[in-house]
């Protein structure tokens, strides 16, 4: 159990961490006034909410799915692959870029909490290509599992992640020098044609206690010559915008879409607020994640797609949800069915 809640910052790390400018009173900061409970909700009420959720905060049945072969996957056009919840593959062209995997069965470091949907986990690290590049948005136990982690070690290149978890990677037994940390605006050059750029985003991080060891960042892609934006989690917030007047227009945004709550609005964006961040990120097209795969709020199961959809098709924006596993590849035809039309 210990080493599931991974390791704080120490050393050179922490060195590194205490000298930026979004490092204050021993914590990351957002950029606006943010707060995991605004409204001050006793932690009391918070239990008995989630204590008397209704039954369809999960599926009746098993949640649809696709096995795709992910070794055979060509791409000349940007692909998609989808694990639920935030897990995904991209592959384009020699590239593949594994982000957020969580596939043991848990989106927390106990079996009784955050279970996987009967259907949502019909993937594992077996089922994985060789990962060129490993990409961790944060450190919560719904993005960063210590489980698939350690079992994805001989598969992986490389490691991109958010300033400070590394030091999670490096207790589990990855190597310094796989290891590529990014505080927010900084980029690295995975090869000429392929360059990762971390951004803002409204969250926060923490695996056991304290909060704020590690940041938290959303991701933009640039990669031969198209530019993807990768989410992460976060509520809405102005830095879309910036995100979107600096690098887009975007082929691509996938953007979380689900566990959010009236109790903690700006660490989780509504599904309508997604449909606005992604508009402020000139996205082209969006897939929306953080869904399908684990309850940890008390909203229906499928309420986050459905809402998404309805604000999306009001506004005529383009996007699609794909079953996980199914593969979607980027200006392709694909047609969408309504997989989550069930209780």
């Amino acid at each position: 159990m210990i080493k599931q809640f991974g390791k704080a910052p120490s050393g050179k790390r922490l060195e590194r961490i205490k000298q930026a400018d979004n490092y204050r009173n021993d914590s990351f900061q957002n950029i606006e006034e943010t707060s995991v409970n605004p409204n001050n909700v006793s932690m009391f009420k918070m239990m008995k909410d989630m204590r008397n959720r209704p039954k369809s905060v999960n599926p009746s049945k098993k949640v649809p799915s696709v096995k795709t072969n992910l070794n055979t996957i060509e791409a000349e056009e940007p692909a998609f692959v989808w694990f639920g919840h935030s897990s995904y593959l991209l592959k384009i062209n020699e590239y593949t870029i594994l982000v957020d995997p969580v596939f043991s069965g848990n989106a927390s470091p106990v079996s009784f909490f955050g279970k996987a949907y009967d259907g949502a986990n019909e993937y594992g690290v077996d089922d994985m290509p060789e990962v060129d590049v490993l990409l961790l948005t944060h450190d919560h136990y719904d993005h960063l599992d210590y489980p698939t982690i350690s079992k994805l070690k001989t598969k992986v290149k490389s490691v991109v992640c958010s300033l400070g978890v590394g030091a999670h990677l490096e207790y589990w037994g990855y190597s310094t020098k796989m290891l590529t940390e990014l505080n927010w605006w900084e980029s690295v050059e995975i090869m000429n044609d392929f360059k990762i750029t971390a951004t803002p985003s409204r969250h926060f991080s923490g695996r056991l206690f304290k909060r704020g060891n590690t940041l938290w960042s959303s991701f933009v892609l640039e990669v031969f010559d198209y530019k993807l934006y990768l989410g992460g989690d976060s509520g809405y917030s102005p830095q879309f915008k910036e995100i979107g007047d600096t690098f887009g227009p975007f082929d691509l945004a996938i953007l979380e879409c689900g566990q959010y709550g009236e109790d903690w609005p700006q660490i989780h964006k509504f599904p309508e607020q997604v449909v606005i961040a992604a508009n402020d990120l000139k996205a082209k097209k969006v897939i929306p994640v953080h869904w399908a795969k684990f309850t940890l709020a008390m909203h229906p199961w499928n309420e986050p797609i459905k809402r998404f959809t309805k604000a999306a098709d009001e506004e005529g924006l383009s996007y699609v949800s794909p079953k996980i596993g199914e593969l979607y590849q980027l200006n392709q035809e694909f047609k969408q069915e309504v997989w989550w039309d069930f209780e």
